[in-house]
């Protein structure tokens, strides 16, 4: 298998697809995936018809982590050499892409898996999908940001129970909790999810850039400081072309049409 096999790629309607694509062991991330997913990142932030992007996996589970097997063979990296070189990479990455990037989780996220989702922009997953912070199992300390946006997400209370005791978390849990986003029933879930992701390709690309980069600054600047960068960043969005087709779309009672510049 090349290595642009192991993410599944596809561009349609301003939305591109990143279809994590290892599914006999559960989209578990060997190198040649995680340099892959790498590569597909920079293309769609690159890449000005990319409005949007959504992750999944591919067959019964989103994402099971690392792949154990290449990580404690004979000759394998160490395992803070793959944190460093495959997963870090990739969740800078999800952050900086001036898009909004939807996780769609399909099935079981654990480890590194449910932490690459709860890196992108919104999560939405199956109801059958479950979130497992599997790392203390093996001995091993949350990765891929895990311990940044849980706490964020959940507090640092739950953080600290999910993330020692390994609990499985349902998809309905996980909503409850404020850790993703929603939780639809499995037969209409993928309909549902590529409907979300087309709105958010509709939507003024740049306006949904510029909050994201507020929201990645939010957890570091005081009150004031935060308070000019919004400054800063509605003078970029106020220039924009979105911005003139919004605020002539309202004045004409019309549905904007909006171009993403």
């Amino acid at each position: 298998m090349n290595q642009t096999d192991f993410i599944k790629y596809s561009l349609e309607n301003g939305v591109a697809t990143l279809t994590l694509n290892r599914p006999h062991v559960f989209n578990s991330f060997n190198r040649e995936m995680a340099l892959a997913l790498q590569e597909r990142l920079r293309q769609c932030a690159e890449d000005e018809a990319v409005r949007a992007v959504v992750l999944t996996g591919e067959g019964k589970a989103f994402c099971a982590g690392q792949d154990l097997a290449e990580a404690t063979g004979a000759g394998s990296m160490e395992i803070s050499e793959i944190v460093v070189q495959h997963y870090n990479p990739i969740i800078l990455l999800l952050r900086a892409l001036p898009k909004p990037v939807v996780a769609a989780v399909n099935g079981v996220a654990a480890g590194a898996g449910a932490n690459l989702a709860l890196a992108c922009d919104l999560v939405v997953a199956k109801e059958s999908a479950l979130f497992i912070q599997a790392f203390s199992k093996i001995g091993l300390i949350p990765d891929s940001a895990g311990t940044f946006f849980l706490p964020r997400l959940v507090g640092l209370q739950r953080a600290s129970a999910l993330m020692m005791t390994g609990e499985k978390v349902s998809a309905q849990q996980a909503v409850q909790m404020g850790m993703i986003y929603q939780a639809f029933p499995d037969d209409i879930f993928e309909n549902e999810a590529k409907t979300l992701v087309l709105k958010l390709a509709q939507m003024p690309t740049k306006g949904l850039a510029y909050t994201k980069q507020l929201l990645n600054q939010t957890f570091e600047n005081n009150l004031e400081e935060q308070l000019h960068q919004e400054a800063v960043y509605q003078q970029k969005a106020g220039k924009t072309q979105d911005f003139q087709e919004g605020v002539e779309a309202f004045i004409q009672k019309r549905t904007p049409n909006f171009t993403g510049q």
